[in-house]
C-alpha cells in the first residue's frame, strides 16, 4: 500500500492556476510516518496567535527573504514549529496551492518521514503534535460539511472530528485533495480557496 501511495503522489502534477505575483506566499509540509498503516503529522496551533488560533494545521508558514523556494519554505517552518530536521523529511510531491481567507497563497508538499522520530513542538507557535491514520480519511468520516462561496461558486469543505481535534478548513481540504491523489481519482479543482 505505501509504495503505491507514493507512486501516486510522485506522478500526481499540480496544475496551478493562481498567479503568485497576486497573493503573499506561504507553504505547509504534510509529513506522512511511514507505518505499516501510515499516519499524517498534524498540529494544533497555540490559542493566543493572531491567526488560526487553536486550529488544526500543518506545520509551516509564511516565505522568507532567504528561501530560495518554497519547498524551502516548508521545511523551514517544520523545523522551527516541530523540530523535525531537514535530512529526516523526503518530499515526494505537492498539491494544488490554496488561497486562505487572508488571500495568502499555501503550496502544501507531501513528505515522508521514518517512524522513529521524536518531535518537539515550538510552545510559541504549536499547543500539540498529534498523528492520524490514513485509513480513518479513507473512510471518509467528515461529520459536517462546510459550503462556502468563492468566486461565484460554491465550495464544499469537509469538516473531521479525531480524537477531540477539529479538522476543518484549509487543512481538511489539503487532506481530501491528498486523499483523493492516493485512491486514483481527479483531485479537486485548482481555484479553490478557503
Amino acid at each position: 500500500m505505501l509504495q503505491d501511495m507514493i507512486n501516486r503522489i510522485r506522478n500526481y502534477k499540480p496544475d496551478s492556476r493562481l498567479d503568485s505575483a497576486d497573493f503573499k506566499e506561504a507553504a505547509v509540509l504534510m509529513p506522512i510516518i511511514k507505518k505499516t498503516e501510515p499516519e499524517l503529522l498534524l498540529t494544533l496551533r497555540a490559542n493566543y496567535l493572531s491567526t488560526h488560533s487553536g486550529e488544526v494545521a500543518f506545520p509551516g508558514g509564511k516565505r522568507e527573504p532567504a528561501d530560495t523556494t518554497l519547498q524551502q519554505t516548508a521545511i523551514r517552518e517544520t523545523a522551527e514549529e516541530i523540530a523535525l530536521p531537514a535530512h529526516h523529511i523526503e518530499v515526494i510531491g505537492s498539491l494544488e496551492p490554496l488561497v486562505s481567507k487572508y488571500k495568502i497563497k499555501v503550496t502544501p508538499f507531501i513528505a515522508l518521514v521514518d517512524d522513529a522520530i521524536h518531535y518537539q513542538p515550538n510552545l510559541q507557535e504549536v499547543a500539540a503534535i498529534f498523528t492520524v491514520p490514513l485509513a480513518f480519511f479513507k473512510a471518509e468520516p467528515q461529520v459536517i460539511t462546510h459550503r462556502i462561496d468563492y468566486l461565484n461558486r460554491d465550495w464544499y469543505v469537509p469538516c473531521y472530528n479525531y480524537q477531540g481535534y477539529k479538522i476543518w478548513g484549509l487543512t481538511a481540504i489539503m487532506i481530501a485533495e491528498l486523499m483523493s491523489i492516493i485512491a486514483g481519482n481527479m483531485p479537486l479543482a485548482p481555484e479553490k480557496c478557503y
